[in-house]
């Protein structure tokens, strides 16, 4: 059975939660999604690079969701979230991911 990626679900979590929380108009709705893929993520990132590395992944998760507030003031709301999903799935793949696709 083919695994899914952390970076997959990571980024998910991100574009998920914003896109519950904008069209349920539910904020709690979308931070329940954001909440369950970050910790999804760092159970997997847990597994697969250890707990330093999940621990930095993990803050970096926080941080691209805290990050995007801002930016989105500056190139709109989902480019922002976009932008912030690709740099954590990124550094995911990097640190985590890149290892099971050998």
């Amino acid at each position: 059975m083919a695994r899914v990626p952390a970076a997959v679900v990571a980024a998910s979590g991100l574009v998920g939660g914003y896109g519950v929380a904008r069209w349920t108009g539910k904020r709690e709705w979308g931070g329940a999604v954001l909440a369950v893929a970050g910790a999804a993520s760092a159970w997997q990132w847990r597994q697969r690079a250890g707990g330093k590395a999940a621990g930095a992944l993990t803050a970096a998760y926080v941080a691209g969701f805290a990050g995007s507030h801002p930016l989105a003031k500056k190139v709109g709301a989902w480019p922002s979230v976009f932008t912030v999903a690709g740099a954590v799935a990124l550094a995911s793949w990097a640190v985590a991911d890149r290892r099971d696709a050998r």
